[in-house]
């Protein structure tokens, strides 16, 4: 089987003396810290999560203390500091946003389904992978035809890598609806933390959302992979330069997710990281088909 492994990551020069970059994130109003907030340096491609306690901590070089950090959670308003702000306080204080989170309910209870963008073990030929900062992976599907169209069940799929050792990784699943103007994702269609497990016996997770009756809007919607720098996802990758034969070693964040291939020109991949979206493209050799994240979502039409 051929194997592609799409880093979410760039090399970027940084310099100088390194600090311990550390402290912790609690909810505004009722102090309670936050679990998975994702920090990451403006204009730079370093970041970090909050641990399950709100704990944050990065070695960094002492000259990134004049950039700003954009700090992001679901449930929670954008914020942007400098981060020798957040340096010397220790502590941040999310703003949650105007609405309450929904409750999520699973239920086994499934109908007659359509499955978008299906896949099967065969297809699975590539992955994404992580580094430097947390990103957000997301695909679009499109809201094809006039029937009312509900989301029943969402099925995310994995490459297992070798060097990550711990038996199972955690990340957020997000789910969007579609800016009318920018045709990116925008606001999250289910305002709960889902925190899912990926194990190493299986290549996939899926999650039940029939219970939550949550219907398709008419531009589609993205669904949404969140990497989660947390240290239970940390992994060393170790690797030989082909030529210089020189070692290097790089910090990696489990899970990898797998990628297709597919002709369906309407299933639109991007890349959240450093507080925007971007189109991620790779063609095939023939140009025929697109490279998305392995993401199948099943609906149920009124």
């Amino acid at each position: 089987m051929r194997f592609i492994l799409f880093s979410l990551f760039l090399m970027s020069q940084l310099s100088g003396q390194e600090v311990l970059f550390e402290g912790k994130v609690f909810d505004s109003k009722t102090k309670e810290p936050i679990p998975y907030v994702n920090l990451s340096f403006l204009n730079t491609l370093k970041g970090t999560s909050t641990d399950e306690k709100g704990h944050f901590f990065l070695d960094i070089p002492e000259n990134l203390l004049k950039n700003k950090v954009h700090i992001s959670s679901l449930g929670y308003k954008d914020s942007i500091i400098t981060a020798q702000q957040l340096f010397d306080s220790r502590i941040f204080n999310m703003v949650e946003e105007s609405f309450e989170l929904d409750e999520v309910v699973i239920s086994e209870s499934l109908g007659d389904s359509d499955v978008l963008n299906p896949i099967n073990s065969y297809s699975l030929t590539s992955g994404f992978s992580s580094s430097s900062t947390p990103w957000v992976l997301a695909l679009y599907f499109p809201n094809i035809g006039v029937n009312k169209k509900y989301i029943e069940k969402v099925t995310v799929f994995f490459q297992k890598d070798p060097k990550f050792n711990q038996r199972s990784s955690k990340f957020r699943l997000r789910i969007y609806d579609v800016d009318h103007l920018t045709k990116e994702p925008n606001k999250d269609v289910v305002r709960k933390s889902l925190v899912l497990e990926s194990e190493v016996e299986k290549d996939y997770v899926s999650l039940d959302l029939s219970s939550l009756n949550i219907e398709i809007p008419k531009e589609g919607i993205y669904v949404g992979l969140e990497w989660l720098f947390v240290s239970y996802n940390w992994y060393r990758n170790v690797s030989t330069h082909a030529i210089t034969k020189k070692k290097t070693v790089e910090d990696r964040f489990a899970p990898t997710f797998s990628g297709v291939y597919v002709k369906n020109q309407n299933y639109r991949a991007m890349v959240y990281g450093m507080g925007k979206w971007t189109d991620f493209t790779v063609k095939s050799k023939n140009g025929a088909e697109n490279f998305v994240p392995a993401i199948s979502l099943k609906i149920k039409k009124e």
